[in-house]
């Protein structure tokens, strides 16, 4: 049986390695020229803890997927965990997070009970720690150069961070980096590992059409190609709803187009955590995130329309269509390239942001173009965070992901739909454990990766890694 999965992002990637450990024919067709090049991710949502509006079990989704993609990329991670913070003007407490997080770590402890494999975020009880304001202030005079405690995370932020600006507790939790780069990097050299699995980069595929069997036409190498296949999954992005068009499947779901600012800055620190600063999406007091990478760069994200979020950046698919139409600048930024001046308007704007509470970050510079990319969001739900998978017919599949961790949710699915029809036999199922890479290629090919797309080379490291 041979399966096509359309789009070599991280839901695609992940699809066709969990699909070729069960030894199935699997082709992957991606129109770029690396694997994992769509929408800014820098967070593993272990928790979901930057999202209050979404439901614990939304939440608790998370953790499990968070856990089962560390396992398979252990080496894109950044082990580092997140302090989640309160300003005064919001309308939020941090309190209201305790009885979430307290689920989410007795849901922690009850996956290490089923697999201790599972445990990979630590000690329970570490998962996550409440710090008051005379806590962090008894930190301003430590001084650490490796982190080796929970503790000795909070230092850069206690010496930097304006605390009259929050409402406390503040909390450090065990949700951790994830690098874009190293994701593309591990999904490349695992797919080499499979011989039964085939990786067609630089593959626009142009048509899918149904009679028995699927029939792709793809353009590749400046050659019109055209494949049969039994199963196609679908994991085509922002641009899932032109596949859905092509076999005249009709689909609800939007497409936001976001983006995250990438600056260098000189400080004293040897370490930072991330640091999120909650905050009314869409206000002008939207969530901030402060995201550190290798070699003084950081990623910044603010929830506001006039930095990471655009006017008329989210759009819903219509009646006569499932391809959401975003607005032709959008169109233009992905297929070629930002406008220096919104850059600098932008990123200077999300620096200014960040340093109303970390004031030494106003000295921070713009450093490349942002990372960014139209990101779905499948059903009628806006605020979906989690995955979400479907099916029309016995041999079509979607997989669309908001969040990077929800890939396996979603394998699973498909693995089960497959048994159902007689296409695998149940008893032939193996789980898919760690596939061993080695560090120095995972190094050698996330930096090329970052170069290439225009990013510092130093964004495909990371500061605390396996």
């Amino acid at each position: 049986m041979k399966i096509a999965i359309i789009g070599g992002g991280i839901a695609g990637s992940s699809a066709a390695i969990y699909l070729a450990n069960l030894g199935l024919d699997v082709t992957l067709f991606e129109k770029k020229e690396s694997l994992v090049d769509g929408p800014p991710m820098c967070h593993l949502h272990a928790g979901g803890n930057l999202y209050r509006e979404i439901s614990d079990n939304q939440c608790i989704q998370l953790l499990k997927e968070s856990i089962e993609l560390l396992r398979l990329y252990p080496k894109a991670i950044d082990f580092r965990p997140t302090i989640i913070a309160t300003p005064t003007f919001d309308k939020g407490n941090s309190q209201d997070l305790l009885p979430r997080l307290e689920l989410l770590k007795k849901e922690y402890q009850k996956l290490i009970n089923e697999d201790r494999k599972n445990k990979v975020l630590g000690e329970v009880e570490d998962y996550y720690k409440l710090y008051s304001k005379d806590d962090i202030l008894k930190l301003k005079e430590k001084n650490v150069t490796t982190p080796k405690t929970l503790d000795d995370w909070m230092v850069p932020f206690a010496k930097n961070v304006d605390l009259e600006k929050l409402k406390f507790p503040v909390i450090l939790v065990q949700e951790y980096g994830l690098n874009v780069f190293r994701i593309g990097a591990s999904a490349y050299l695992i797919l080499k590992k499979f011989p039964n699995a085939k990786l067609k980069l630089n593959s626009q595929v142009l048509e899918v059409k149904e009679d028995k069997k699927f029939k792709i036409k793809y353009f590749q190498d400046n050659k019109l190609n055209k494949e049969e296949f039994d199963y196609v999954i679908n994991s085509a992005g922002f641009e899932s709803g032109k596949i859905d068009d092509s076999l005249n499947k009709k689909r609800e779901r939007f497409v936001e187009f976001k983006a995250a600012y990438v600056t260098k800055w000189e400080n004293k620190e040897p370490f930072w955590p991330e640091i999120i600063f909650h905050g009314e999406r869409g206000t002008p007091k939207g969530m901030g995130q402060f995201t550190p990478y290798f070699g003084g760069y950081f990623q910044l994200h603010a929830m506001t329309k006039d930095i990471t979020l655009f006017d008329n950046g989210l759009v819903k698919s219509e009646n006569n269509s499932s391809q959401p139409k975003l607005d032709k600048k959008f169109i233009e930024i992905i297929e070629k390239g930002w406008d220096k001046n919104l850059v600098e308007e932008r990123t200077k704007k999300a620096v200014n942001h960040l340093s109303n509470f970390i004031p030494s970050f106003s000295s921070a510079n713009e450093a490349f173009k942002p990372l960014y990319g139209a990101q779905q969001i499948p059903g009628k739900d806006e605020t979906l965070r989690a995955a979400e998978i479907s099916f029309d017919g016995d041999k079509y599949a979607r997989c669309e992901i908001v969040k990077a961790s929800s890939v396996f949710a979603m394998a699973d699915e498909i693995v089960k739909k497959l048994i159902k029809f007689g296409i695998l036999d149940k008893n032939s199922i193996k789980k898919l454990e760690e596939i061993n890479l080695d560090t120095k290629e995972v190094d050698e090919l996330a930096m090329k990766l970052a170069k290439s797309r225009g990013y510092p080379k130093e964004l495909g490291k990371v500061v605390f890694g396996v």
